[in-house]
């Protein structure tokens, strides 16, 4: 079971109303889904360094 407040409503879904989500990601200059990886580059995905932008504050 998972809960979520989304606009003040809290919204309860049971674990058989959930959907699966399928990660992308970009390799060697094009998309493919992280399920369809092999084993190595399983490994190297889970050991990326992944890329957050730092909020840009105006003054």
């Amino acid at each position: 079971m998972v809960q979520s407040i989304i606009s003040n409503k809290t919204i309860t879904l049971q674990d058989v109303e959930r959907q699966e989500c399928e990660v992308w990601t970009r390799v060697m200059g094009y998309y493919r889904p992280v399920s369809e990886f092999n084993i190595g580059k399983k490994s190297e995905h889970v050991e990326r360094d992944f890329f957050k932008e730092k909020k840009v504050i105006e003054s």
